[in-house]
């Protein structure tokens, strides 16, 4: 609910209130997201939807829109810990394009970092990490912030990576 909120919105629900606005998302659809399941078991999240539904993206700096085409955003990726570093965020990438170009989307973006020093530890990556994203197929456009790009992936109506 982070950035479905902004931050006086998102301040008055945190915690039981936040969850509550996320299960009406999941309940009332279109789907908040992808998951990504080993077997039958779910170990990835990855929230994706139109840029507009994410109202604390035209306020942040480091995410900011780079122009006014019309766009899908991913702003978040989660992965449980036993299966980090295996894939799980390019599968859920690549399953952001389909989910997206599925519901007519030409355009998905997305705002990950790129730590300086090659590595950074988990938690800082939730929006996700530049590598994952150019492995999905994602490509550069804007740079607002050291270490903080805008990557972007053209979709056509069949996506199939």
């Amino acid at each position: 609910m982070h950035f479905r909120l902004l931050k006086p919105q998102y301040e008055r629900g945190k915690g039981e209130g936040n969850r509550k606005a996320l299960r009406r998302l999941v309940t009332s659809g279109p789907p908040p997201g992808v998951l990504a399941y080993e077997g039958g078991d779910p170990v990835g999240w990855c929230a994706v939807a139109p840029r507009e539904e994410f109202p604390r993206l035209a306020r942040s700096r480091a995410m900011r829109p780079p122009d006014d085409r019309p766009a899908w955003s991913v702003v978040c990726l989660f992965v449980a810990q036993g299966h980090r570093r295996r894939g799980v965020s390019v599968a859920l990438l690549r399953g952001a394009a389909r989910f997206a170009a599925s519901r007519g989307a030409h355009l998905l973006e997305g705002y990950p970092v790129e730590p300086r020093s090659g590595t950074m530890p988990d938690v800082f990556a939730w929006t996700g990490t530049a590598a994952a994203f150019r492995a999905a197929g994602f490509a550069e456009v804007a740079r607002p912030l050291p270490g903080r790009p805008v990557m972007r992936r053209e979709l056509s109506g069949q996506v199939t990576r």
